[in-house]
């Protein structure tokens, strides 16, 4: 997506360790027109997979994982990170340890949403080492549902996220634009 390219170019910043600053069109400020384009090229690159219903974690994730969901006209799950009292005693719950917030966060969704009939596709904002979607592939088995697929905005492919997935989950992983390197403060984009 060359428009993400330029806005990842433009505005993204390098914190160091890391951590990419989008928070103008992705983290705090949501573009909504580039989110759903994203959404559709998200939809376009899964739509074989027969997709019931795409699954993110709270909060970033929701607003990609909403566009793509709109675009294959299915509904959206979010892992919510503390169960209200609306939600039933038991809850598929794993945890995951988070790179920007520093500490290990539980993903928690209720079995009245997510069925072992399902056909789940994964969508997050980022792709970094891989351990929250992880951990979202393991609420879907928890539920005997179905992984079809994973697919992200950003992947920071020197963190070596889409291997440590590859290794547990046999579905295609896609991401929209691949950062190759984010040393010496350094943005640089893959091919």
């Amino acid at each position: 997506m060359h428009v993400l390219r330029q806005r990842i170019q433009r505005e993204g910043v390098n914190l160091g360790k890391g951590i990419l600053k989008v928070d103008s069109f992705l983290n705090h400020q949501v573009d909504a027109s580039l989110m759903m384009s994203a959404g559709r090229e998200l939809a376009r690159l899964f739509v074989a997979a027969r997709v019931t219903k795409v699954l993110t974690a709270e909060i970033s994730g929701i607003a990609p994982a909403f566009a793509t969901a709109l675009a294959l006209n299915v509904p959206l799950i979010y892992a919510r990170k503390s169960r209200p009292i609306t939600m039933p005693a038991q809850v598929y719950s794993e945890t995951a340890p988070s790179h920007t917030k520093g500490h290990v966060v539980t993903l928690i969704v209720s079995p009245e949403v997510l069925r072992p009939h399902e056909r789940v596709l994964i969508i997050d904002d980022f792709l970094a080492s891989g351990l929250t979607i992880a951990a979202l592939g393991r609420l879907v088995q928890q539920a005997g549902a179905t992984l079809v697929g994973i697919g992200t905005v950003i992947e920071k492919v020197f963190e070596g996220g889409r291997a440590h997935l590859g290794s547990q989950f046999d579905v295609p992983i896609e991401s929209l634009v691949g950062i190759t390197d984010m040393s010496d403060g350094r943005i640089v984009l893959g091919t």
